[in-house]
């Protein structure tokens, strides 16, 4: 894809570690706060932003993606547009809990879970394709709403690769497998034109 005043770049941010995510628990819809690791790295993408200006800042509505937003926004003046659709992906009974749990009381759930997450997602778990569907069309409006411009977006784990995989024309149920994860703090660019996405670069992190 040639780079065109109609190119949007999205520099996709996984936000800053959480108290959870230090001990790989699940946290879709609950609202936690960044470790003291988290909040560094949150300063990180500031710095990145000073030196990397975009035009524009989308974040998740959940408070761990604003306050990672929060120092590139210092940074550069901007205020974020919190989007509704970038939040992350409920994940029912596992809301809190970590996987290693989970398999010991239902490890066929558990099983299916590895081998297919979207056909076999946890129980009371939003569906991973209305997920992907939500948070595609979210990135659509921020590419929408600043054509040939570059906007940062702090937003989610499990929601920007089933976005990426949507956007890119990978099988959803292998997301897992293709992106493993999307480090806290760390910037992915992808382009988008007349809807059609491109990826640039993945997991490059805001420091040596």
């Amino acid at each position: 894809m040639s780079t065109t005043s109609r190119t949007t770049t999205l520099l996709l941010v996984r936000h800053g570690q959480t108290v959870w995510h230090a001990e790989n628990r699940y946290a879709g819809v609950s609202d936690v706060g960044l470790t003291e690791e988290g909040r560094a790295q949150a300063e990180a993408l500031g710095r990145w932003a000073a030196a990397h200006p975009v035009d524009a800042i989308w974040t998740s509505t959940m408070s761990r993606a604003v306050a990672t937003a929060e120092p590139a926004c210092r940074a550069l003046g901007l205020v974020p547009h919190r989007e509704p659709g970038l939040r992350e992906c409920d994940f029912g009974v596992l809301e809190g809990r970590t996987l290693a749990e989970f398999e010991r009381e239902n490890p066929v759930r558990a099983k299916a879970y590895r081998a297919d997450p979207v056909s076999y997602p946890f129980p009371e778990a939003e569906d991973p394709r209305t997920a992907a569907a939500r948070g595609t069309r979210a990135l659509r409006r921020a590419a929408d709403a600043h054509p040939g411009r570059r906007v940062l977006v702090v937003a989610h784990n499990t929601l920007l690769r089933l976005v990426l995989c949507k956007a890119l024309s990978v099988p959803l149920g292998e997301y897992r497998r293709v992106l493993p994860g999307l480090r806290n703090g760390a910037v992915t660019e992808m382009r988008m034109e007349d809807g059609a996405a491109a990826l640039i670069s993945l997991n490059v992190p805001c420091e040596p």
